[in-house]
């Protein structure tokens, strides 16, 4: 008995020292984690314990299971030790800039979610995926930088996979015969890299649901038979390779929905679809069509113009009627456009005493501002008329962006508070070429593209932009009372009143009608992709606008949806989005519903402070929605609301729940939302009914001059002769 009881102290002994141990080896390896971030995550100090440090998550014992790193602008290279926490259970470091080789999480058998995805790490090593039991959640896409690689067999010991995620990843090869491993798998997303062969026949019976390998640069090839007995299939996007043969018939499909084959080379004729099915295939020359019918559900014929009885298209009697009454269409709607045209030109121009402005010199201290529609140089100007400003000409107003003008930064630059001499306020993001790579340089061009064609009382106004070297700079109006997330998440500490109700609803209107311009009402169709607390602006009238707009994709004439690479901020994004790589403007929907979540809790959507499974706001709040009752417990405190506030805010909570409904044919377009949200603003009233119904357009001017007050009157924020008197310079030429 006694020596029995020396064992058991012993071995009590031994696992306690063990455990002392491990601890502090997983201390160490944070210690090298914080060393290499760059800059030091909020909340994370070397004089403290690694346990106690914010977004870290640690277990009985001092051993670390969670590291939280989303979206918080770090660079670096991750220690090669990182593999020796081993009672790591979640790993997410999306969003950021993180450089260099990944470091060997091999073995890792608790690690359940691995984020990774949207950094710039180079280098997969050998044996990554061996032994990782547990992984459920894996996400590598976006790291267009790594080396050409492989998916390992190894793989396969990932039994529990219910995602995997490697979009724009640089993957190579064939697509191992594995995926019979996985009986959870749900989501395999491995679009836009370089895959090669045949699906794999494991494929067969899987529970996939979402499927995306579009878009690879040589090309899939083979037939895609296997799919016949995917049964679980929802979304299937394969187009953009080499596949051949003629497609299957999916009818064993039920929950199929969305189907994109387009730009392969498949064969035969197109088998009949349930009317539920969205399906595309144009682009395949050799395939044949058939008729289209009730049962066909959107069914997209090929590209060899040929009816199904093999004659060309649009000939014999039907085709030359049919002919014959398109071009009377045509012409009889040209014929109304002119009349229409000549109708507004009178009304508008000529009834109303058009006049035009001459040219105005801008002259300063003897000296002449204006070169050639530039300010003070000349650098050359931006298609679209966007005045270019010479880096001269930013110092000076920036104090040479003193440290003491910086408004903030963020992962596409530093933005500076500006005055012109007249007094007026600018903002100037300032983006590094170098540092911020070819995405950063696509977002540039984004913004100056979509903001010369967009113009909105609502949508931060773009002034001017510069070119210097290396650096990109952008001019906006400048938004005196900085962010929504400053006045909504940090009033205690920017010395702000928490927002009422009343200014918390008009924002939200002021931002809906900001969007239902860009989705339906501009000249084109536009996606935000990143609408959030802090893209969302605010003057000194507690207004709001939107800005950043170096994510907007534009949607084409015709089509509803369009291919990208996933982009955004995690919380935001609603899940079909990472499922295929394809965004409607039902995805700003979901994120305007997650604003208005906020609005209502004054929390975050991703909120690490309270238990894992409400950390996310839409799950968490969704379980508020069940019940009426919960929703005052739910609000933000701040608000305090009397009965008639309380009735509002049921209605916009039930508005947020629509608007991030898992399902995008689920959720109301942004116009809806706008006519939900009109009525619970006391007041809504434009400077004069004129000026709303004319959009804010002076119908006294000339069609340029309407173009530079897009630049330079907008609200009267920023009416500056520096600017307004050198885009009239400019379009009076």
């Amino acid at each position: 008995m006694g020596h029995s009881r020396t064992l058991l102290c012993l071995s009590t002994f031994i696992l306690l020292a063990l455990s002392s141990f491990t601890a502090a080896d997983d201390a160490a390896v944070m210690a090298e984690l914080l060393a290499a971030l760059s800059p030091v995550p909020s909340g994370w100090s070397a004089s403290t314990a690694p346990c106690q440090w914010k977004n870290v998550s640690c277990n009985s014992n001092d051993r670390v299971t969670s590291i939280v790193l989303v979206s918080k602008n770090l660079s670096g290279t991750l220690p090669s030790n990182l593999g020796s926490l081993t009672q790591l259970i979640s790993l997410s470091l999306q969003g950021n800039y993180f450089s260099g080789p990944l470091p060997s999480l091999a073995n890792l058998s608790s690690l359940q979610q691995l984020y990774l995805d949207n950094n710039n790490f180079n280098s997969i090593p050998a044996g990554f995926f061996q032994g990782l039991k547990s992984l459920k959640f894996l996400f590598l896409s976006s790291n267009s930088n790594l080396s050409p690689w492989t998916i390992p067999t190894e793989l396969n010991q990932a039994t529990s996979l219910v995602t995997l995620a490697a979009g724009t990843s640089n993957l190579v090869g064939p697509l191992p015969d594995i995926f019979d491993s996985f009986p959870n798998l749900k989501v395999l997303d491995l679009a836009f890299n370089d895959l090669t062969g045949p699906l794999p026949k494991s494929f067969g019976g899987s529970g996939i649901q979402n499927l995306s390998l579009n878009n690879q640069v040589n090309g899939l090839s083979g037939t895609i038979d296997v799919l016949s007995s995917m049964t679980q299939l929802n979304q299937v996007w394969l187009q953009e390779n080499q596949f051949t043969g003629p497609i299957p018939d999916l009818s064993s499909l039920p929950g199929l929905q969305v189907l994109d084959v387009s730009n392969n080379n498949f064969t035969g004729s197109i088998p009949k679809f349930a009317s539920t099915v969205k399906f595309t295939a144009t682009g395949n020359p050799l395939l044949g069509t058939t008729t289209p019918s009730s049962g066909n559900g959107g069914t997209s014929s090929g590209s060899n113009g040929t009816t199904p009885s093999g004659s060309p298209a649009g000939t014999g009697s039907g085709g030359s009627s049919v002919s014959t009454g398109m071009i009377a269409g045509i012409v009889i709607a040209v014929v109304i456009f002119v009349v229409v045209l000549l109708f507004v030109w009178i009304k508008c121009y000529v009834g109303r005493g058009h006049r035009k402005f001459g040219r105005v010199e801008n002259t300063e201290n003897g000296k002449e501002v204006v070169k050639n529609g530039i300010i003070g140089g000349d650098l050359p100007v931006f298609e679209g008329g966007n005045v270019a400003i010479s880096i001269q000409v930013l110092r000076q107003v920036t104090n040479n962006f003193s440290e003491d003008n910086i408004l903030g930064s963020g992962g596409s630059g530093v933005v500076y508070k500006g005055e012109l001499h007249d007094g007026t306020k600018i903002a100037v993001k300032r983006m590094e070429s170098v540092a911020m790579g070819s995405k950063g340089m696509k977002e540039f061009q984004a913004e100056i593209a979509v903001l010369t064609k967009v113009r909105h009382r609502h949508l931060v106004a773009l002034l001017g932009s510069c070119v210097n070297g290396n650096e990109r700079f952008l001019v906006f109006e400048y938004m005196p009372q900085g962010t929504l997330t400053q006045h909504l998440f940090y009033w205690p500490e920017n010395g702000c009143s928490p927002l009422t109700w009343k200014q918390r609803v008009t924002i939200a209107l002021d931002v809906g009608r900001g969007v239902e311009y860009l989705h339906s009402l501009a000249q084109q169709s536009f996606i935000h992709r990143d609408l959030k607390p802090s893209n969302i602006l605010l003057g000194d009238d507690m207004r709001a606008k939107v800005s950043d707009f170096g994510l907007v994709k534009n949607v084409p004439d015709g089509k509803d949806s369009v291919e990208t690479r996933l982009a955004g901020t995690f919380g935001y994004l609603p899940p079909e989005y990472a499922a295929t790589g394809r965004v409607t403007t039902k995805v700003d929907v979901y994120a305007y519903g997650v604003v208005l979540m906020e609005l209502i809790t004054g929390r975050k959507a991703l909120d690490d402070s309270v238990l894992d499974d409400w950390s996310d706001m839409v799950t968490w709040f969704r379980s508020v929605l069940i019940n009426r009752e919960n929703i005052p417990k739910a609000i933000d405190q701040t608000l305090n609301p009397d009965e008639e506030t309380m009735e509002s805010i049921y209605k916009v909570a039930e508005l947020a729940g629509h608007c991030t409904a898992r399902e995008p044919y689920q959720r109301p377009d942004m116009g809806h939302a706008v006519s939900i949200l009109s009525p619970l603003v006391e007041q809504w009233k434009p400077s004069s009914q004129e000026a709303e119904e004319s959009n804010g357009i002076d119908l006294d001017m000339t069609l340029p001059q309407a173009l530079t007050a897009s630049l330079c009157n907008v609200n009267n924020n920023y009416n500056s002769q520096s600017f307004c008197n050198i885009n009239n310079k400019y379009y009076s030429q």
